[in-house]
Formats: structure tokens, C-alpha cells, sequence
């Protein structure tokens, strides 16, 4: 089976952001390349995705100069790079077509957020037909405000909310609601052993 790694929203907006600095997975960049390093190893195909949001005025605003890919990850010519305006990956882009073309049936999913785009994409994927693999450990996300928090909290307000959903909770739910239903929850050392035979 065709296999894509598709690594979703893995971008400098996050780290413009004050939130950064309760990501879950500090180690995300390191965890992505040992995945993009296999996947082009096993001649898969390797998509990037960008969140945008254009006229916002924020960080996932192009016209802010963060919506690119981490500067440590570097997208090889022949890569695809798709922006993306929804919450998962295909609806705003024509990653569907782009993966039929190529023959790709099984998708293997990483990048920021875990529980947000990153699980959206997860679904929508498996819901299309795909064979998803979910890697956890080349997520990132952050804790979570309660919905009747302020808006503009600090971080350290953030924290300190007994209401605030803890980034590994979040984690944990991610894995619990997909894994038997709409994907393979797997590590990164699980499948860079199988790409790469060690």
C-alpha cells in the first residue's frame, strides 16, 4: 500500500505565540524529521500543510510572515505544501486529489495540534477511506482554557485555572477517541523501526 506522511501545521505561528511556552512536546521538530526522514527513506510521499488565516491579523496571518514550515524542517523539492483555511486538511485544499493521483491508500499523521487539526485531519481521513496511523508523540498542543474563561488569560492565568484541561489530558482523549475507530495510535521509534529495519 502507498503510504503518506502528512505533517500538519508544524509551523512558526505556533512559536510566535505566548502559549509556546506550555507546548506538550518541546521535542515536536526533532520527532517530525525522524518521521520525514523514514518516509522519504521508504520512497513515500511526504505533504506539509500550513494553517492560514488570511486578513486576521494574527500569527496564522500570512501577511505576518509566520504561516511557514519550523526553520529546522526543510521541505525538499517535490514536496507538496498545501494551505489550508479549516481545521483539517482537506476541505480547503486538494490533498484528496493530490493523494489519488499518487495512489496513496494508508496516511501516517503528525504536527500541532494534537486534538484539534492534527485529529481533524485524523477523521476526516479515516471517514474518506483512508488507513490512518496516528503518531502521538510527533504531536504537540497546549492546555486548554475552560469555555467560560476570559478570552484574553494569560498564560500564567491559564495555569493557574483549576478548569483548565491539562495538555496531557488532552493528549490522552485524542488517543482514546481515535485509536480502533478512526486510526492506529503508534510511536515514532515503532515506525521508524519498520521504515528503516532496525
Amino acid at each position: 500500500m502507498t503510504n503518506a506522511l502528512i505533517v500538519i501545521d508544524v509551523q512558526e505561528s505556533f512559536r510566535a505565540r505566548p502559549l509556546w511556552g506550555a507546548v506538550s512536546n518541546p521535542a515536536i521538530a526533532e520527532r517530525v524529521q525522524r518521521l520525514v526522514d523514514a518516509a522519504r527513506a521508504a520512497g513515500d510521499l511526504v505533504v506539509w500543510v500550513l494553517h492560514a488565516e488570511p486578513g486576521s491579523g494574527g500569527v496564522f496571518d500570512p501577511a505576518s510572515g509566520h504561516v511557514r514550515v519550523f526553520a529546522e524542517l526543510e521541505p525538499r523539492p517535490g514536496e507538496p505544501i498545501i494551505t489550508k483555511t479549516s481545521h483539517n486538511a482537506f476541505t480547503t485544499t486538494n490533498l484528496q486529489q493530490l493523494l489519488t493521483a499518487r495512489g496513496v491508500r494508508g496516511l501516517t499523521v503528525c504536527g500541532i495540534r494534537t486534538e484539534q487539526c492534527v485529529e481533524t485531519t485524523t477523521r476526516v481521513g479515516s471517514d474518506l477511506g483512508y488507513a490512518v496511523t496516528f503518531v502521538t508523540d510527533a504531536t504537540a498542543t497546549f492546555p486548554i482554557p475552560h469555555w467560560d474563561a476570559p478570552a484574553e488569560q494569560t498564560l500564567a492565568e491559564l495555569l493557574a485555572d483549576p478548569r483548565t484541561l491539562s495538555a496531557a489530558d488532552v493528549v490522552a482523549r485524542t488517543e482514546y477517541a481515535l485509536a480502533g475507530r478512526f486510526a492506529t495510535i503508534a510511536t515514532v521509534a515503532e515506525l521508524t523501526g519498520e521504515l528503516t529495519g532496525s
